[in-house]
């Protein structure tokens, strides 16, 4: 039998959120499903996948452009699979504290494709970051890496033991 084949495609800006894909598809492909990780924007057809996540950065609380383009250029695909969305964002530890739902945007994109669920992960903001307001905030000392691994991996985990239950 052949293993289920995942799209795990993101819209990131400065790294954060391709990192958090990346985790998806490694813990994904540990599971023993084919994970294949994109930037959104090279994605243009997801017919030859058995589920999709889907990731943003949100930025003023909008979802990352590349994601939602993403999202409206392969919806008619996406609502005929299992798709989960995910967003990363928050630059301190409240996506760890409580399930901070999807903001507006995101919710409605979640019942435009029947997306099965949505994850909110912190987010980073390092001296790495580039850009002067990223550079700012990390000099207040309002920086710092909000990703957490585990929460990562978990979530992960239950979209294989999901797919593997999907005929």
């Amino acid at each position: 039998m052949n293993p289920k084949r995942v799209l795990v495609a993101y819209g990131s800006k400065h790294g954060a959120t391709a990192g958090i894909a990346d985790e998806i598809g490694r813990t994904l492909r540990a599971d023993g499903i084919d994970a294949v990780v994109a930037p959104a924007e090279t994605v243009t057809d997801v017919g030859d996948y058995d589920g999709v996540v889907l990731g943003g950065a949100l930025y003023a609380g909008q979802w990352n452009g590349k994601a939602r383009r993403c999202a409206r250029r392969n919806a008619e695909q996406l609502r005929h699979r299992p798709v989960w969305l995910f967003s990363s964002g928050p630059v301190d530890s409240s996506a760890e504290q409580d399930d901070i739902p999807p903001v507006p945007g995101v919710a409605r994109r979640m019942r435009k494709l029947g997306a099965r669920e949505h994850v909110t992960f912190g987010g980073a903001m390092t001296a790495e970051t580039p850009g002067p307001i990223a550079r700012a905030l990390v000099r207040q000392g309002k920086g710092g890496d909000f990703r957490s691994p585990e929460r990562i991996r978990a979530w992960a985990h239950h979209i294989g033991t999901e797919l593997a239950a999907t005929p």
